[in-house]
């Protein structure tokens, strides 16, 4: 999904969780938490009009991918996660 409201999670090297819109060069927030770091990076892909969520576990691997609304899934036949 082509937006410019996706943005991804993953853990730094302090051991931060960084919410970081995609094509930014610093992050936009850091958090103690993965889940702190999806609920912001969720609220603010929301509010921004939708967009593709990719969250990143410790190993830097992709996890998951949501499309959060009011944001369109590219490929939402094959999106069985959820």
């Amino acid at each position: 999904m082509a937006n410019k409201n996706n943005r991804t999670i993953f853990r730094n090297e302090e051991g931060k969780w960084v919410n970081k819109k995609d094509g930014n060069s610093k992050a936009t927030s850091l958090h103690d938490t993965q889940k702190d770091a999806v609920t912001k990076a969720t609220q603010q892909i929301g509010k921004d009009g939708g967009g593709e969520l990719t969250i990143k576990g410790v190993d830097g691997k992709i996890r998951s991918k949501d499309t959060v609304p009011p944001g369109k899934d590219p490929n939402p036949p094959k999106d069985k996660e959820h």
